[in-house]
């Protein structure tokens, strides 16, 4: 296992990811709450969107290390689930649509009936925490900051006071909750996906119909990813486009990834690149777990996207604007770096710039420190 250890490098905007061997067992961050060999059934509640997701499975590998024995599921919006596709982590996922108060209902009815022992909210919003205490579970587990804690019956204090720091990652947040009740967790384990044998079969026909045949020879590729969720996260297309003639440049072949909503953005790139860019705009979540697990290197702005390339173990640059860093850098163990242009409104809640007309955060970050940064990645992980 490996630690987590965050070197930040004299040159302005640029944070190098480093690890260091973790040199003793893992603890736990608090007494066990009850006795351990008597939980059989274990819920995980994790709501909202694919980084949240991706994020949790750390949290997931320690309980999974520590209680083999206990049946484990999470609970996932349904539009994320995929993203645990064949996760040996979990042993079943329960998802639930969005703005549904019928299948909410229907939800909170079918968790009683299946007497979980034991239930970690680790989203702590309005319906988690409702579902949370819906399960009747003798263990029900979440932050005493919870808007709605007392309806747990079990309440740890915040993950900074656990961790003794002024900040922590969110992955360490999750695994604090569950450390607090006795699961050894300071090794702060790496996140991770399964990479599925279907995914990658149907990646590799989309990108031979894209134009690119070296899929499944093992040619070396840079996978990047334009899209983010708000403006202030979104780094110029334009500017993403020269780092792929950069990448080109260097033997690599840049593959552009979208949803099929940014579908105009990867248009848009075609025409303002020289023609060496492979484009992708109808790939599932397991899907691009599975190319970025080949990726040389993933290039792309602070969203899920980023934090499955860094779950499938891709070396990551990732560009970050409104977001917090301390809070969401990608968390991995393979030579990574993040790239911003630090302003003293930084961070903030990212939904619009409230302080320039455009978001410069995000819109500042220059093209040479972003291929900097991949060249440190590129000689780092080099074989």
């Amino acid at each position: 296992m490996h630690s987590f250890r965050e070197i930040i490098q004299s040159s302005p905007g640029v944070r190098h990811l480093a690890y260091a061997p973790e040199t003793e067992a893992p603890q736990a961050l608090g007494a066990a709450r009850w006795k351990w060999n008597a939980i059989q059934r274990i819920l995980i509640i994790r709501l909202r969107s694919i980084g949240d997701t991706v994020l949790s499975t750390s949290a997931l590998f320690a309980l999974r290390r520590f209680s083999p024995q206990a049946q484990i599921e999470i609970l996932v919006e349904d539009w994320v689930a995929p993203v645990l596709e064949r996760s040996d982590l979990v042993d079943r996922i329960i998802t639930i649509p969005r703005d549904s108060k019928v299948a909410r209902a229907r939800l909170a009815r079918e968790l009683r009936r299946a007497r979980y022992d034991l239930v970690y909210n680790l989203h702590g919003g309005t319906t988690a925490t409702f579902l949370t205490r819906a399960t009747r579970a003798p263990h029900r587990v979440g932050f005493n900051h919870y808007q709605y804690a007392r309806l747990h019956n079990h309440l740890a204090p915040l993950p900074a006071q656990l961790w003794q720091r002024p900040a922590v990652h969110c992955v360490e947040q999750q695994l604090a909750l569950i450390g607090w009740t006795g699961v050894p967790v300071t090794d702060r384990p790496r996140t991770r996906l399964t990479v599925t044998d279907n995914a990658t079969q149907s990646v590799s026909r989309k990108l031979r119909r894209a134009g690119f045949e070296g899929f499944d020879e093992r040619a070396e590729f840079a996978v990047i990813h334009p899209g983010a969720a708000f403006d202030t996260k979104r780094w110029d297309l334009g500017k993403f486009v020269q780092v792929a003639s950069e990448l080109f440049d260097r033997s690599l072949m840049p593959i552009m990834i979208v949803a099929e909503d940014d579908a105009g953005l990867l248009e848009s790139a075609r025409l303002k690149s020289s023609g060496h860019l492979v484009g992708l705009k109808d790939l599932s979540l397991p899907e691009v777990t599975a190319l970025a697990s080949r990726a040389r290197v993933f290039v792309g702005n602070d969203s899920g996207i980023a934090h499955i390339a860094a779950a499938s173990g891709a070396p990551c640059v990732v560009i970050f604007g409104s977001s917090n860093v301390a809070h969401w850098r990608p968390w991995t163990t393979v030579p990574s770096e993040i790239v911003r242009e630090e302003l003293p409104c930084q961070p903030c809640p990212g939904y619009f710039c409230g302080e320039f007309e455009k978001p410069e955060c995000i819109l500042r970050v220059p093209v040479e420190r972003v291929v900097g940064a991949i060249d440190r990645v590129l000689r780092a992980t080099a074989n």
